[in-house]
């Protein structure tokens, strides 16, 4: 893959992209606390399809830069970033592809700036409005939310995640998929991009730009409709999330014009690993 460092919306994103440069663009983005290395059971196979592909470390995260401040990562902004690779590599109508955090991004890409998409694709996180009210009124959900509170704490959450070389990261990591899901060799790599200055406060910083959104929409929810997503929108959902209900799967297609979702049932919330293949198929199909 070859890897670059672009400029878009005030700040540099580390990419990285593999595949035909005349072929069909698709733009990965990863969650927490992942980096570009979450999408390599993806890219071999989209590249193999046909696409050209596009994998940023998303801001705060490995080889992007990592602005101060929590206001930094408020996900309109984030939704920015990506807007302005689409611009990089002039793509006027993107297909789109988040798993996590990313998800959560690619949900405002496409709520946002709904011109930009031709396609998006979702794995393992619900539409935000959604999320938002599940959170607010379900308490099965507030439970499996728990670290999100957990990680509004500054410099203490640092030091708990990161002590004894992300000792405690990397068991909530692995402890969070099956056995299989990440083998010692990407803790590893993790563990690296999480060692890069400023990155561990970039990613967490995430959860807290979150939370305070959230704290003001939670007081206007009930005045505001949910949001429709006009984009053809395929979701990948494995069962067995340990921290997000597939019960937000359904509400989160109806407010989809044109959306599926498919649900994989022995597969965690990292799907894209643990059901590589069918998922691989599934984004080749929707997305030609």
């Amino acid at each position: 893959m070859q890897s670059q460092s672009i400029e878009t919306n005030n700040i540099k994103l580390h990419v990285l992209t593999d595949g035909p440069e005349n072929g069909t663009s698709v733009v990965l983005l990863h969650g927490f606390p992942e980096f570009h290395y979450g999408w390599k059971k993806q890219v071999p196979a989209l590249v193999q399809a046909g696409f050209r592909v596009i994998v940023p470390d998303q801001r705060g995260y490995n080889l992007s830069d990592k602005p101060k401040g929590v206001s930094a990562y408020d996900v309109d902004i984030l939704a920015k970033d990506i807007v302005g690779l689409f611009d990089h590599f002039g793509i006027e109508q993107a297909k789109l592809v988040g798993h996590d955090w990313g998800a959560a991004v690619a949900w405002t890409v496409a709520l946002n700036h709904p011109e930009r998409l031709e396609k998006l694709v979702i794995l393992n996180v619900p539409h935000p409005d959604v999320m938002v009210d599940f959170v607010l009124n379900n308490k099965t959900q507030r439970k499996k939310s728990w670290y999100v509170f957990f990680f509004q704490i500054p410099i203490f959450v640092e030091w708990i995640l990161g002590r004894n070389n992300f000792h405690n990261l990397a068991r909530m990591l692995a402890g969070s998929g099956r056995k299989s899901t990440f083998i010692e060799e990407d803790l590893v790599e993790y563990k690296k991009a999480w060692s890069q200055p400023g990155a561990l406060t970039g990613m967490l910083n995430w959860y807290r730009a979150a939370f305070r959104r959230s704290l003001k929409y939670a007081f206007q929810r009930g005045h505001i409709p949910a949001r429709r997503v006009k984009v053809p929108t395929l979701m990948l959902w494995g069962r067995r999330d340990v921290a997000l209900s597939h019960a937000m799967v359904e509400p989160s297609i109806q407010l989809c014009e044109n959306g599926e979702a498919v649900l994989f049932d022995k597969a965690t919330h990292w799907v894209q690993h643990d059901e590589a293949d069918e998922v691989n198929k599934r984004l080749i199909a929707f997305l030609r």
